[in-house]
């Protein structure tokens, strides 16, 4: 297959930490001035002048972008909320229609990097509905704006430069190409440098265009997996079941052991289980009265491809469903916490010298942790899940 990294992507536009501050656009500041900067960024990394005119011309300050980055709600549904929303048997359906339309495109997918249909096809579902709804936001705006904002600068800069270069490459129209708020684009929602560096064509026709060609989203999405650590053949997320008895102090992800220690521990697969020697870790979403699932090494691929701790879940176990699972175990999980319950639980941990990764109301990866580690010391099943009742203890 061929890429698109060529002499426009990484080589020439150096967009590595080994700029120069000298050469980098600072954020905030008059928005003309900046895009002027980045221009000159540009220019001096090799890129063509009707290309960096075309981005300069397309960029301006979108507020709503702004408005967006500040309040990203999604993260703040619990795992049944979301998965529940988020895998519908219409998707089911579809992806099951997608797999036999592009049948050898997903085989050629699987063939070179290693990544089965159901994986690539999870993503694509969630991240568009399949294509269906790919964003509006103009994505030269959108990375204009974050660039020059200065909360995350350093992580959109380099995306707003290789939309010059997918500019030049004929990917990328400056004036129309739209996409997420955050700049990604497309069937499988990429940001540019992520295209630049993994993109490949696999319809054929000497382009990358993740927006209107499935083809290029399939094979494009299965080389993003395969770079970001995929181990061809084996599992990634499996529904298991626990005795009552089990040490839940032992679950979440600072906890890896072979699957056959947890099974000597009583933990049983809804499912084959994985091969023993492979290194699982327990996930309670919703604590102990909830799904439980078995995460192995091919799973950090979700993590990486998004942080949050209840998107990758759900992609995952997606994944399994699309590939014939069964569907999760109905339960009852304890009550969570509701409005300002998590913030003020968030206070209380930071207060105590945790590390919760800031007082957001997110239940994220270090406030698990933090209550992990609380419900620990309280002598509580230590599940991770923050209920009224931890709080109360306070």
């Amino acid at each position: 297959m061929k890429t698109i990294a060529t002499a426009l992507s990484i080589a020439l536009l150096g967009l590595s930490p080994a700029i120069s501050q000298a050469q980098t656009a600072p954020c905030g500041g008059d928005f003309a001035a900046f895009m002027q900067q980045v221009g000159a960024e540009a220019r001096s990394q090799g890129l063509p002048e009707t290309a960096i005119d075309a981005v300069i011309r397309a960029a301006r300050v979108d507020e709503k972008v702004l408005r967006f980055d500040r309040a990203q709600g999604v993260f703040r549904q619990t795992f049944l909320e979301f998965s529940q929303r988020a895998i519908s048997g219409s998707r089911l359906r579809i992806g099951a229609q997608k797999r036999a339309e592009f049948a050898d495109v997903f085989a050629r997918a699987e063939a070179e990097y290693g990544v089965p249909s159901e994986v690539i096809l999870a993503f694509w579902a969630l991240e568009t509905d399949y294509g269906v709804v790919q964003g509006d936001f103009n994505t030269v705006s959108a990375l204009a704006t974050l660039a020059h904002d200065c909360r995350r600068p350093e992580l959109f800069r380099p995306h707003l430069l290789a939309t010059i270069a997918l500019t030049a490459a004929g990917d990328l129209d400056p004036a129309t190409t739209t996409g997420a708020w955050a700049g990604e684009i497309g069937m499988v929602q990429m940001l540019p440098l992520d295209i630049l560096e993994k993109g490949v064509d696999g319809d054929g026709d000497g382009h990358v265009r993740l927006k209107t060609s499935a083809p290029d989203a399939i094979m494009t999405a299965a080389r993003l997996v395969r770079d970001l650590g995929w181990r061809a053949g084996e599992p990634w997320l499996v529904e298991v079941t626990v005795p009552r008895d089990f040490p839940w102090e032992k679950s979440g992800f600072d906890t890896a052991m072979p699957v056959s220690d947890w099974a000597r521990l009583g933990v049983q697969a809804r499912g084959v289980m994985p091969d023993g020697a492979l290194a699982g870790s327990i996930l309670a979403p919703q604590g102990r009265f909830g799904p439980v699932f078995m995460s192995l090494p091919n799973y950090d691929v979700y993590r990486e491809w998004n942080k949050s701790f209840i998107y990758a879940i759900t992609v995952g176990y997606m994944a399994t469903r699309i590939g014939g699972g069964e569907r999760y175990l109905q339960t009852t999980p304890e009550p969570g916490l509701v409005d300002g319950q998590m913030e003020q639980l968030q206070q209380i941990l930071q207060d105590r010298g945790y590390d919760v990764g800031g007082v957001d109301g997110i239940l994220g990866a270090k406030t698990r942790a933090a209550v992990q580690a609380e419900q620990l010391r309280l002598g509580l099943p230590a599940d991770a899940w923050p209920t009224p009742a931890l709080l109360a203890r306070y």
